[in-house]
């Protein structure tokens, strides 16, 4: 009785997941042909992402073009050393990992965050070993009211789902509006985020001594995420690394 009972069990799931699969068919998550199966993409657009492997510099996440052996940091880190410790990326900011991040930050969709949490623990698997705490990076109340959901937070639940590492988004909160980030300078997206997070009342017992992974969706110069890693640090925190999605790789957005 209990193999046929779990025989019956068996089958009823694979024929709900084939009704399910002719209500929503697997559609590449990034061009939206017919796949096979969900949660994946097809050759040509997973062959169009740029993942970003070693060699990297060890402080900025950004790619080096040889390994000379042991921790490396690059010429970038060592004339303007960031405020967090280390950030790691997933792929370039471009091509198919762009409209990606695009479709899941302005169109939402969020059919691929399980895809985008396993490639980020994939990528940030050494920050992640002993990390104490994953926060995400926030948003204002009004835009988080206009775009009804923060993507950081969003990936930022899938890698505390993997990996079991304590989700913590009321930690860290805006302080201030500000300007949107695109088309501005490097100096002027530093002075626009300069003293905009800050470490909610009540919240700095919590960050005592801890290891914190800040998660975000692109890193483009920095700016953001430095600003969001000297408050933490300033209460307490005795590492504040940094995991996003994809990362902007031009000298131009790199160069102090």
């Amino acid at each position: 009785m209990l193999h046929w009972g779990r025989s019956a069990v068996g089958a009823l799931r694979a024929a709900v997941a084939t009704a399910a699969d002719l209500v929503v068919p697997p559609l590449c998550l990034a061009c939206h042909r017919p796949l096979a199966a969900h949660n994946a993409m097809c050759a040509r657009c997973w062959a169009d992402i740029a993942f970003i492997r070693p060699p990297l510099c060890d402080r900025l996440g950004i790619p080096l073009p040889f390994d000379i052996g042991g921790t490396m940091v690059s010429a970038a880190a060592e004339a303007d050393p960031p405020d967090y410790d280390r950030a790691r990326a997933v792929a370039r900011f471009d091509g198919v990992m762009r409209e990606l991040v695009h479709d899941l930050k302005f169109r939402d969709r969020h059919d691929a965050r399980r895809v985008f949490g396993r490639w980020l623990v994939d990528a940030g698997s050494a920050l992640l070993t002993d990390a104490d705490l994953v926060i995400p990076v926030p948003l204002t109340r009004l835009r988080l009211a206009a775009r009804r959901f923060n993507q950081s937070a969003i990936l930022a639940q899938e890698v505390a789902r993997l990996t079991g590492v304590q989700y913590a988004p009321a930690v860290l909160v805006r302080a201030r509006r500000t300007a949107p980030q695109v088309g501005l300078s490097r100096q002027q997206r530093r002075d626009n985020v300069a003293g905009a997070f800050a470490v909610a009342p009540g919240q700095g017992g919590a960050l005592t001594g801890a290891n914190i992974v800040l998660i975000d969706d692109v890193i483009t110069t920095g700016a953001t995420v430095r600003a969001c890693a000297r408050p933490l640090k300033r209460a307490g925190a005795a590492r504040v690394d940094v995991l996003a999605l994809a990362m902007v790789t031009d000298p131009a957005f790199l160069s102090p």
